[in-house]
């Protein structure tokens, strides 16, 4: 499901959220809590391991695409092994305004869920059979998912793409 700018644009980022959530059949819980400088400080705030929180990565293919790519966050994105999931030689982090451009939310509220565009997901094997808390589309909310519904919910490929 892809959120189109004019069906978006009036609703807030937890909206857009919740909405396409509630279309794939995904049960979350948007939470506010108080903004976090880094993810180390929201893993504090919510009183959990950092692993728990999952760090939704906007990758930019060579072709100008993007895909998702979902990392626990108490590891690193590998590119060598991510670029050979793909199937890609190159791959990049784009800048601030080209991931909100291509997703609708600024870092730090980045999600899948409501994204403007529909991309490919790539969820670390690490986060399977867990509860986690994400973006949520806007600062100061988490969104709390069962890793497995989320997964099921984009048809992500599931690999170790982190280290």
């Amino acid at each position: 499901m892809t959120i189109l700018p004019e069906d978006g644009a009036s609703m807030s980022g937890r909206e857009r959220v919740a909405r396409d959530a509630e279309a794939r059949g995904i049960t979350i819980d948007i939470i506010e809590r108080p903004n976090a400088s880094s993810l180390e400080e929201a893993a504090a705030i919510l009183g959990v391991d950092p692993s728990v929180i999952v760090k939704s990565l906007v990758v930019k293919r060579h072709d100008g695409s993007f895909l998702f790519a979902l990392v626990p966050g108490d590891r690193q994105i590998s590119w060598a092994k991510l670029r050979s999931v793909v199937g890609v030689n190159k791959l990049q982090l784009p800048d601030a305004s080209l991931a909100l451009e291509a997703t609708g939310y600024e870092r730090g509220t980045i999600t899948p869920l409501g994204s403007t565009t529909a991309w490919p997901v790539f969820a670390d094997e690490r986060i399977v059979g867990k509860r986690i808390a994400m973006g949520a589309g806007e600062h100061g909310y988490s969104a709390w998912v069962e890793a497995d519904d989320l997964i099921a919910g984009f048809d992500a490929t599931i690999a170790d793409i982190s280290d």
